[in-house]
């Protein structure tokens, strides 16, 4: 009981109710906050403190900046919601928040934009040497499959192309990278398809703040190759699962183009089968199910390669209906003969 009193203490106050309704739209910093509000910071920053200690907002810190955002987890982040639930949607206030809100909105969009606009060339000259992005993603669905996961993390979540492809099977996702300027593109993109389930937080990788065990699945897309120890970010993603939980892995299969190494910062060209069965089998993990893309066309280079794993359980439980199972986590997965199956490859998108 007493939890719900603080709760609806913390709540029952016009300001603070301004504050839930934005957060519950948009992560903000404090200089956001003031600019849709119109308060000084000193009375927002009192504000958020005390919705901060009734759990109904979370505080995370994104380099020398700090954001909130509305609690989306446990028996508070529900509350928070229900409250939400019974705002007037044309209540002339929390209407005109909401315009300021879009302001702040379209400057991080104009901001994400010329990042992308100014990187765009070379991550499409990385893009060209391998099948579309529309291919591997078709084949990470169907390695997923649709059993809802009520947490996933995303390490190295770039532009957060993976939060925004799983959105739809997992209830909460959360993105961690500690390149500021691709969280903004990130954060822009969420907030453009109104993916309000996902989120984006700054975080070295090898090291989150997230506790032990606190997802059910986690993603590792397109990061391994550029970190000097991969073998550490996925004993990390281990340990961030709970039993039962899995580990996607998406990267190159070896290869030898250099020039990936001398102008893209890739530490690695490529990991060989053995190599990534070593990593997953000595986090403790079980492959449940690997597959390869193989190159389209004459014009590509790299082959892809997507491992599903799983924590303290058989992987051939966990894997996604209809596609094949490894034996030993030791051993090469009988799963990589999948890549005779048709798969979409329209034309890429940025």
């Amino acid at each position: 009981m007493e939890t719900l009193l603080q709760v609806l203490r913390a709540a029952g106050e016009s300001t603070r109710l301004r504050l839930l309704a934005i957060l519950s739209e948009s992560e903000l910093s404090v200089s956001e906050i003031t600019h849709v509000l119109r308060q000084s910071q000193p009375r927002v920053s009192r504000h958020l403190k005390l919705l901060s200690d009734a759990g109904l907002i979370t505080r995370f810190r994104e380099g020398s900046w700090v954001f909130y955002r509305l609690e989306t987890r446990g028996a508070v982040g529900q509350m928070a919601h229900t409250l939400m639930d019974f705002l007037p949607p044309d209540d002339p206030v929390i209407m005109r928040d909401r315009e300021r809100l879009a302001d702040v909105r379209a400057e991080r969009a104009e901001l994400a934009a010329d990042y992308f606009k100014r990187n765009a060339g070379e991550w499409g000259q990385v893009r060209a040497l391998y099948v579309s992005e529309q291919a591997v993603e078709a084949a990470v669905r169907t390695m997923v499959g649709d059993t809802p996961v009520p947490v996933l993390i995303d390490l190295g979540t770039g532009t957060a192309q993976m939060l925004e492809l799983l959105s739809g099977v997992a209830e909460t996702a959360i993105g961690y990278d500690i390149n500021h300027d691709m969280l903004n593109v990130a954060r822009a993109n969420l907030e453009a398809k109104g993916l309000t389930n996902c989120h984006v937080r700054y975080g070295d990788i090898l090291s989150l703040p997230e506790p032990a065990g606190a997802a059910d699945m986690v993603v590792i897309h397109q990061v391994l190759h550029y970190l000097d120890d991969p073998r550490a970010a996925v004993l990390e993603a281990a340990r961030l699962l709970k039993p039962g939980g899995r580990l996607l892995i998406v990267d190159f299969a070896p290869h030898d183009i250099e020039d990936l190494r001398e102008r893209h910062a890739h530490r690695r060209l490529g990991f060989p089968r053995a190599e990534m069965a070593n990593f997953i089998s000595g986090a403790g993990l079980e492959i449940a199910t690997m597959r390869d893309l193989p190159p389209a066309d004459g014009s590509q280079q790299l082959t892809v390669s997507i491992w599903l794993a799983a924590k303290g359980a058989a992987g051939d439980a966990l894997a996604a209906p209809g596609t094949a199972s490894s034996g030993k986590a030791g051993a090469a997965p009988r799963g990589h003969d999948m890549t005779d199956t048709p798969l979409p490859s329209d034309k890429e998108t940025a």
